[in-house]
């Protein structure tokens, strides 16, 4: 890949730890997304502040991940210091005192911060994985945080409620991908129903990326391979769903801001709010339907 991987007025680029370490001092935004703070504190990459990204959802009625108001989300922003003319880089990690990460965070913090209008994200290939592999240098002195105005800007675009979502999904120019584990998607899981959402197509978002890495894209033409036997062409409308909405962000940026598709939404209330609905069904093996 060339860095920084970027499409036209992409929001979203990913930029390698090269690019990154010629950026350090330079007017750029570090958050380290790693799964547990005490991960930071033990070791992060210099000038980076660390993000909790768990503080971006609530329990709102019965769904236990939705997002926090926009107000608060403008709050929380300008107390991290995150400004519009600004660009801003994530990166996490396995956590090296937690051992807890799964490779999400930086791509559901990415995700959250194009959702609530920040046009300039990068998020860094391979996270501070590949950056300690590469002996690059760690610190523990912690930057301090000049807090900004920040306003958020929802974009409802990147998104879709349950209501459109139940209505289009069997269109034929609809193809919806489920990004959990295959195991959840063919059966038995976390949720109170089997299996996956009707019509679904089963795409892991471990999948796309490095069995070593979960940070780390695999080559794009491996990617496009994945894409191409599940028949996820560029002409129909893409949703993404999984559990709660954060394993998926990693499919919607992919094919939104990587592969260049022009209409990728993110089925927020993923598989959590679906199995909800008594009237719901789920179908349960390797196939949609």
């Amino acid at each position: 890949m060339n860095y920084p991987h970027l499409l036209g007025n992409s929001k979203v680029k990913w930029v390698d730890t090269e690019w990154l370490e010629d950026n350090l001092d330079n007017n750029l935004t570090i958050f380290d997304v790693q799964p547990d703070i005490h991960d930071y504190i033990k070791e992060h990459i210099h000038n980076a502040f660390y993000f909790n990204e768990w503080f971006l959802r609530e329990m709102q009625g019965n769904n236990p991940a939705r997002y926090i108001p926009h107000d608060a989300i403008s709050t929380i922003f300008g107390k991290l210091g995150i400004r519009n003319d600004k660009p801003i880089l994530f990166y996490t990690g396995k956590g090296s005192y937690s051992k807890k990460g799964d490779g999400w965070g930086q791509t559901m913090a990415a995700y959250s911060l194009v959702r609530f209008g920040h046009e300039n994200v990068h998020i860094l290939d391979g996270g501070i994985d590949k950056w300690k592999k590469e002996e690059r240098g760690l610190t523990k002195v912690f930057p301090t945080v000049e807090e900004s105005e920040f306003e958020a800007e929802v974009h409802d675009e990147y998104q879709i409620e349950y209501g459109e979502f139940k209505n289009i999904k069997d269109n034929d120019d609809v193809v919806v991908l489920d990004a959990r584990p295959f195991k959840y998607y063919a059966g038995p899981s976390l949720w109170s129903k089997e299996g996956h959402i009707p019509g679904a197509k089963s795409l892991q978002a471990a999948a796309i990326m490095n069995p070593k890495n979960r940070q780390l894209l695999k080559p794009k033409d491996e990617i496009k391979s994945l894409v191409e036997e599940r028949e996820v062409t560029p002409d129909k409308t893409v949703i993404c769903y999984c559990g709660t909405g954060r394993e998926a962000t990693n499919l919607f940026l992919v094919f939104k801001w990587y592969l260049d598709y022009p209409d990728v939404r993110l089925y927020e209330g993923s598989i959590t709010e679906w199995t909800q609905r008594d009237d719901n069904p789920t179908v349960t093996g390797p196939s949609p339907y």
